[in-house]
């Protein structure tokens, strides 16, 4: 399969599947040419998309930013929550330590974050 090289390629196929949106929706059969060419610049235009453009995934410090804000806390209530000291909280926050395993799960079912983002896997 073909897939984009460069950014006018690139920019080529997206005006191309914005132009081909309007012509394919759920009753076009999968064999329409137009349903096989959205398809495959969809998938080169992901492709392509995620190597250049992804934003990476977000950091722990970022995440409990996220939370307290959402949540409408500071770093004391948030060091209450997770019954631990205000300087800790401080340490994650500017990524000066990573949590214990315990602080990690305290923190994934209280803040509600993904395992995954806890533990940096």
């Amino acid at each position: 399969m073909a897939k984009i090289e460069n950014e006018i390629q690139y920019k080529w196929a997206v005006n191309r599947v914005e132009e081909l949106l309007p012509t394919v929706d759920e009753n076009t059969p999968l064999d329409d040419p137009n349903s096989i060419e959205l398809e495959l610049l969809s998938n080169m235009v992901a492709d392509y998309s995620d190597k250049y453009f992804s934003l990476g995934e977000p950091s722990l410090s970022d995440v409990i930013k996220l939370r307290m804000f959402e949540m409408d806390i500071n770093q004391k209530s948030l060091s209450k929550l997770l019954e631990i000291s205000p300087s800790r909280v401080s340490d994650y926050l500017t990524g000066k330590s990573e949590p214990t395993l315990s602080v990690a799960r305290k923190m994934s079912k209280r803040l509600g974050i993904s395992p995954s983002i806890v533990l940096g896997v």
